[in-house]
């Protein structure tokens, strides 16, 4: 099978799952534009904004996307292009959209609160708090790690850096605009035609007055940045840089399927699928956990049910944001598959340990759109800004995510610390930015970061359980999201397993004792939410009910 076809056919079968499944899954979760979604009922101009759908696509489409459904897809290739390519298909289907989906439509029946929440509500204040202390402190692991990536990256390509400044004035004039367009079709739409030839015109300007700063003052700029862009409505910066940059995306995605159809590289790398791999492990469950965003992640629960869903406008708008965010994610990784099995067995495992996959992805993608009459340097460093200008989306909306996270914790509490952290966004995201500095600092993030891949998909777990418990309580058959959510749980408590004992072997004990907890985390949340299945009836969804 040549390239051109093995892309044409998985978009066909994305394509037609969004019509055939998407259809049966959408009715599963009874979406209505009938209801009242939060955006609306709690509209509050900064966190709750009722907005266009092609904006929540693009803000959700660029905070899932980043730099995941890249390198993971051309890691796993380890394994053999044919397994990864099978697991991004039937995963991005069958477990990723409906696990983004029903991430968005849960919250969205839950006053457009976090998975915490609707833990609360379905299972329990225990295993919310559980839950919330997790995700909070993946969060600030993640701000950690991509600051550092960030900050280092600014400073290897100044260009980058200047790109970036850029967009994010761009994105403030952008979203002061709009206001005054407000429902006008025919003038958001020219002014989005404005932004993005703006967008694409200061790539090139970016590269031409490269801004150099050292890597402390650039740190500190980074998280001044993510502060401001998480207390500021998200409809002045956070959602119209995503909405603006996911054209980064779509360009990336549009030239490279152009090129390939056009070149139509030969595939040298062989179909043979490795069982082990010397440096990962085993291919189950490492495929599954290294692949992560381009067929299911846990950060995707997160984002879905923490600044998406209080922006969507109408049920209706969250089939293509939820459902068909994740399939586009899905085609993108496929894309990313394809970018490295031009090379040989040989050359692959030699580029991936010299150069890693974003320069892999950069160099394969670039070969190919130059055979469109683009210079391979502007296409390789088109494809790299890209990916860099995904990073900095990560930072500002884990930011947003972990200040959420944090008010949600001390929801209902009493004590006058509690109130303060609850209903004061600038303390709580404060917190959340000093936090990350202090991990920063200690240098702890590059020793924690090698578990993040098991407790990203654990937490895709844990979100598949509370909308299980959440679907069986309103009596709807949950069984579409009860397989992914056995099939998680076996991957995740597998590879936990085996991190801890090999990290205990190695004396890693730090390691060790994380992954240890974690195993026993999950364990409490499926022992507390089968109890609470067990104790109490299902009883009728109140408000937006179910037929």
């Amino acid at each position: 099978m040549t390239l051109p076809a093995i892309l044409l056919l998985s978009g066909i079968i994305l394509l037609g799952a969004y019509l055939l499944y998407g259809k049966y899954v959408f009715e599963k979760f009874n979406i209505n534009d009938k209801n009242q979604t939060p955006s609306h009922q709690y509209k509050d101009g900064v966190d709750y904004v009722p907005s266009k759908p092609i904006v929540v696509l693009g803000h959700h489409f660029a905070s899932i996307a980043g730099a995941g459904p890249i390198v993971g897809p051309i890691i796993a290739v380890t394994f053999g292009w044919i397994p990864a390519i099978i697991w991004i298909l039937v995963g991005g289907i069958f477990f990723g959209a409906v696990h983004d989906l029903g991430s968005m439509i849960a919250s969205m029946r839950n006053q457009g609160k976090s998975i915490g929440t609707i833990i609360k509500n379905n299972i329990g204040y225990k295993g919310k708090q559980l839950f919330m202390i997790f995700s909070f402190s993946t969060l600030i692991l993640v701000i950690a790690v991509f600051a550092d990536i960030i900050a280092k990256t600014f400073i290897n390509n100044p260009g980058v850096a200047s790109a970036s400044i850029l967009f994010i004035g761009l994105a403030v004039v952008f979203g002061t605009v709009n206001k005054f367009v407000a429902d006008k079709k025919s003038l958001f739409i020219i002014i989005s035609i404005i932004g993005v030839a703006l967008m694409y015109y200061f790539v090139y300007l970016g590269m031409q007055i490269p801004f150099a700063l050292n890597y402390e003052l650039w740190l500190y700029i980074l998280l001044a940045y993510a502060f401001i862009a998480s207390v500021t409505p998200v409809s002045l910066l956070l959602q119209p840089r995503d909405y603006l940059n996911s054209f980064l995306l779509y360009g990336l995605i549009i030239f490279a399927t152009i090129g390939i159809f056009y070149a139509n590289p030969e595939i040298k790398m062989d179909t043979q699928v490795n069982i082990t791999s010397e440096n990962l492990g085993y291919l189950f469950p490492v495929l599954f956990v290294t692949i992560a965003c381009g067929a299911i992640s846990g950060f995707h629960s997160l984002v879905a049910s923490g600044t998406t869903s209080k922006q969507i406008d109408k049920e209706g708008d969250a089939k293509v944001v939820g459902f068909g965010g994740m399939l586009i994610e899905s085609f993108l990784a496929i894309i990313s598959v394809a970018a490295v099995i031009i090379l040989s067995r040989e050359e692959y495992a030699s580029s991936l340990s010299l150069k890693g996959p974003v320069t892999m992805f950069s160099d394969g993608l670039g070969s190919m759109m130059a055979t469109l009459g683009i210079p391979e340097q502007m296409a390789v460093s088109f494809v790299a800004l890209t990916v860099s200008a995904f990073a900095l989306t990560t930072l500002d909306t884990c930011t947003r995510l972990a200040r959420f996270t944090l008010q949600e914790y001390f929801e209902g509490a009493e004590n006058p610390v509690g109130k303060q952290l609850s209903g004061n966004r600038y303390l709580s995201t404060g917190i959340v930015v000093v936090l990350s500095i202090l991990l920063i600092r200690s240098g702890g993030f590059t020793t924690l970061w090698p578990i993040f891949g098991s407790a990203n998909q654990l937490l895709a777990a844990l979100a598949l359980l509370a909308i299980a418990v959440w679907l069986i309580n309103i009596n709807v058959n949950a069984t579409f999201v009860l397989i992914p959510m056995f099939f998680m749980f076996t991957v995740t408590l597998t590879s936990l397993g085996i991190f801890a004992w090999k990290n205990f072997q190695e004396e890693a004990y730090v390691l060790s004792i994380i992954a240890a907890i974690l195993f026993v985390l999950s364990i409490i949340l499926i022992i507390l939410a089968k109890k609470s299945l067990e104790q109490k009836p299902p009883i009728p969804e109140i408000g937006n009910s179910f037929k």
